[in-house]
């Protein structure tokens, strides 16, 4: 069998940097899951169909070069295992925290940004794989489903990707998570309301220079600040309504501040945000910072009061 690979690389090539680290720019339905006979049927079709085409096209599983798989059994277990204990995250990201300790915006994390929840995340957003989304929409809902329970009326509203990422990709990751429920497929369980939007933002913020990753905490704010709206044409659609912020990974908090900051002017209330992964930021190792790895609080976000 072939050595493992980092979750920077795929079949020991080296991995793109991904567009939404740079500048920041459900129940989901998987296989089986479908409501309707002719649905089920044409999912079978299509991973038998798949089944066929890695025969003639071989593939390897992205996280460990397994062959005929984009994810074998085994890593797909170890994804489920990773998402299986949604937990709060949010003091693992400084733009969510004041000065003091205290909690602007509490975050569920499915899962931590390592191993193969990180790999597979990462060849999801570069190619959109199919295999790849259906394990992974299922550990999103994981962490919906903890975040939304006891929020009376909620809706799930979807980060944006970044323009670039959008071009270079050619879908948004955290939507494509979400398909089942954009698409009324959902059965019980908050709605999607995908109202934000990206802004035009001063030409100095988007010239800002390095990757996201490379850059201070001050940076990272003020990259996104003001770089999401919701138009004027959509507020009906959350004004007064409870709101769950939805993303795939969480690293300083900043980019879930704005789309925060966003939905609250358009009059709805944000109780919450959920992401498939939360990582450690950057500037952490230096500070001793606390990984979730280490034992976050559980998931449980309290109503607003």
């Amino acid at each position: 069998m072939r050595d493992k690979q980092s979750p920077g690389s795929a079949a020991g090539r080296p991995a793109a940097a991904d567009p939404d680290l740079l500048p920041p720019t459900l129940s989901a339905k998987h296989r089986g899951g479908q409501p309707r006979t002719w649905l089920k049927a044409a999912d079978h079709v299509m991973h038998a169909a798949g089944e066929l085409l890695a025969l003639a096209v071989p593939v390897d599983c992205v996280c460990c070069g397994a062959e005929d798989l984009a994810l074998c059994v085994a890593c797909e277990r170890q994804v489920r295992l990773l998402t299986r204990h949604p937990f709060r995250a949010e003091e693992q990201a400084p733009a969510l925290m004041t000065v003091d300790g205290g909690v602007i915006l509490p975050v569920v994390a499915a899962g931590v940004y390592r191993e193969e929840l990180a790999q597979a995340l990462l060849s999801f957003k570069r190619h959109g794989q199919h295999h790849l989304k259906s394990v992974l929409a299922r550990g999103l809902e994981e962490g919906i489903v903890a975040a939304a329970a006891g929020v009376d009326g909620a809706c799930l509203v979807p980060v944006p990707s970044s323009t670039g990422a959008f071009v270079k990709r050619g879908f948004s990751p955290v939507h494509l998570l979400l398909a089942g429920r954009l698409q009324g497929h959902a059965g019980a369980g908050p709605p999607v309301v995908d109202v934000i939007r990206k802004s035009r933002r001063p030409a100095a913020l988007e010239n800002l220079s390095g990757g996201q990753k490379s850059l201070g905490r001050g940076a990272r704010a003020a990259r996104v600040r003001g770089s999401m709206t919701v138009p004027a044409r959509l507020h009906r659609h959350v004004v007064g309504r409870r709101c769950i912020i939805i993303d795939d990974v969480l690293t300083t908090g900043a980019t879930l501040a704005e789309a925060a900051r966003a939905i609250h002017l358009s009059g709805a209330v944000v109780t919450g945000a959920v992401v498939l992964a939360a990582t450690r930021p950057p500037d952490s190792a230096a500070g001793g910072a606390q990984s979730p790895a280490g034992g976050g609080k559980r998931a449980v976000l309290e109503k607003n009061k």
